[in-house]
């Protein structure tokens, strides 16, 4: 997982609501485990329209999604999230998440940020002069050329885990010692080595 600190970018405004994770990426992509890959088949769906938000002109490389309340809402394939991060996006700004999806984009890497009503429209019409953010997650702040200053709230633990670029198992592995000595001190009551199945130590 990237560290993420501070991003800067183009952003993509995707004014919809309940936008659900199958639109995200159709259930007929998640026929593979890996994590890569996914990005071509981003709103595959959608993207089948020529003026889809997406693929208009200023899309390209755009690194931050602004969009509607209750993103990510739906089934909780990982997946979406994974495309999101694999077509290059960064950040996701909007009033609401799904639960789910929320938890999964943190853990691939991706910043989801929520912002209010009021914040959201003061970043649209900033945007309509200049169509880029600077997101930075240290000062949890958001900034626009134009003078814009946007604060946002962020979970500590979760935002520890982005600006170290550490998951749940990085976090866990840096704790790699200790839970040796814990160990080698609490000798395991069930023998593993037997085969055929579990049975208890004498």
């Amino acid at each position: 997982m990237r560290e993420f600190r501070q991003v800067r970018g183009s952003v993509v405004v995707l004014d919809r609501a309940d936008i659900d994770t199958d639109q995200i990426i159709p259930k007929q992509f998640l026929k593979r485990i890996e994590r890569s890959g996914y990005g071509e088949f981003l709103f595959f769906d959608w993207m089948k329209d020529p003026d889809f938000e997406l693929r208009r002109p200023g899309a390209t490389g755009a690194s931050i999604l602004l969009t509607g309340r209750n993103f990510g809402c739906g089934s909780s394939r990982e997946h979406a999230a994974w495309a999101l991060e694999d077509a290059g996006f960064r950040v996701v700004l909007a009033p609401s998440f799904g639960d789910i999806f929320h938890q999964n984009a943190l853990k691939t890497g991706l910043a989801v940020i929520e912002i209010d009503d009021d914040a959201l429209a003061s970043i649209r019409a900033a945007l309509a002069d200049d169509g880029e953010l600077t997101v930075d997650l240290e000062r949890c702040e958001i900034r626009h050329d134009g003078g814009l200053r946007v604060e946002f709230g962020f979970d500590p633990f979760a935002r520890g885990m982005l600006l170290d670029g550490l998951d749940e198992i990085a976090l866990t592995l840096r704790r790699d010692e200790a839970i040796a000595r814990y160990e080698r001190a609490h000798p395991t009551r069930i023998d593993t080595r037997l085969a055929g199945g579990l049975s208890a130590a004498r």
